[in-house]
């Protein structure tokens, strides 16, 4: 096993290292924070760890927001 780069969207978010047998994942950026040091057994499980954190996060993010009015979040 190698490190591999992992990306989401054309852009590197992370690394996997060997580590104890399996892979290591390493955050590279803040959105993926969450999976930092998480173990995989491949990088395709990994990289499928990534999109499905960021679609997570997406349906909670807000659309928009102007003085005075509520939040407005968007259901993907």
């Amino acid at each position: 096993m190698n490190k591999q780069v992992i990306e989401f969207g054309g852009e590197a978010v992370g690394v996997v290292v060997p580590d104890a047998g399996r892979l290591k994942f390493v955050a590279v950026k803040y959105h993926v924070w969450d999976l930092d040091s998480r173990y995989f057994h491949s990088a395709d499980e990994a990289r499928a760890a990534v999109r499905n954190l960021m679609a997570s996060q997406r349906e909670r993010r807000p659309v928009s927001q102007s003085p005075g009015s509520a939040v407005a979040y968007a259901v993907a």
